[in-house]
Parts: C-alpha cells; structure tokens; sequence
C-alpha cells in the first residue's frame, strides 16, 4: 500500500492521534474510522462499545481500509 495515498494518510493519522490521545482522542472521530483505527490498534473493546463484532467492523471498514490496517499497525509500532 502507497503511504502517500490520501486515504492511507487519513487513517494513518487517525490511528495515531487513538494511540496516543486514547479514547478521548478515538471518541471524536467518525463512526467509520472508530471502526477502521479501533481494528488498527487491537482495540476489541472499543469495536465493542459501538456495538461492532470484529467481523462487523471488518465489514463496515470497506476492503481498501482493511488492506491497509497490517502496514499501518506496523508502522505505528516502528515509530515507537
């Protein structure tokens, strides 16, 4: 996956604003990128307080967020 694609700048940013802002920072986002960063952080008991199973959510994140959930983990976890 490109990181200079818009779409995975976006949910890269998201991801790291959750991860280290945690759930104030998670809770002022957009129902689809709740869903979308909660996956990208392992965060099930977020997914859960939308009410989403983790096949839900799979399926709400779309097939283009969910193919870059793995390298934006990843990357979140390098810059640590």
């Amino acid at each position: 996956m490109d990181e200079r694609n818009p779409r995975y700048a976006h949910l890269f940013r998201k991801a790291q604003d959750a991860k280290r802002g945690g759930h104030d920072a998670w809770a002022v986002q957009s129902t689809g990128e709740k869903v979308a960063v909660a996956l990208v952080l392992n965060r099930a008991d977020w997914l859960m307080e939308q009410g989403y199973t983790i096949a839900e959510a799979i399926e709400r994140s779309g097939s283009e967020w969910v193919a870059m959930i793995p390298q934006i983990a990843r990357q979140l976890v390098d810059q640590e």
